[in-house]
């Protein structure tokens, strides 16, 4: 079945706030088990979580680890945007991002919540 549907999740909460930095990727590989199709925009200290060795170190009680719903969101075809002034400011670079972590600069994140049926925010 194609996915008619798009969602936007924008994450500004990272490592320090394990809970809430791994709800996004909850919310959006639930939302991939209905066929949507969903973008998750990382930006501020949430942009932490795409640096390689980072999300293994992320495990709240009572939800998957982060780095195993990273993992299933990138294999079921999730589209990872990372903030690149904030990776430029946290001196990041792309080769030290997770496979499938694209850094976008503020028009994308205007042009991908203006396709989407839902936005929401962490």
């Amino acid at each position: 079945m194609e996915t008619t549907d798009k969602i936007v999740v924008i994450s500004t909460t990272g490592p320090e706030f394990q809970e809430k930095a791994t709800l996004p990727f909850v919310v959006a590989t639930a939302a991939q088990t209905v066929d949507t199709h969903v973008v998750i925009i990382l930006q501020a200290s949430a942009v932490l979580l795409a640096k390689k060795g980072i999300a293994q170190n992320v495990n709240s009680p009572g939800l998957m680890p982060l780095k195993q719903l990273m993992d299933t969101f990138i294999e079921l075809g999730g589209e990872l945007l990372i903030c690149n002034p904030c990776i430029k400011e946290r001196h990041i670079t792309d080769d030290e991002l997770v496979p499938g972590a694209k850094p976008i600069a503020a028009g994308t994140v205007v042009t991908e919540v203006l396709s989407a049926k839902a936005v929401l925010t962490y």
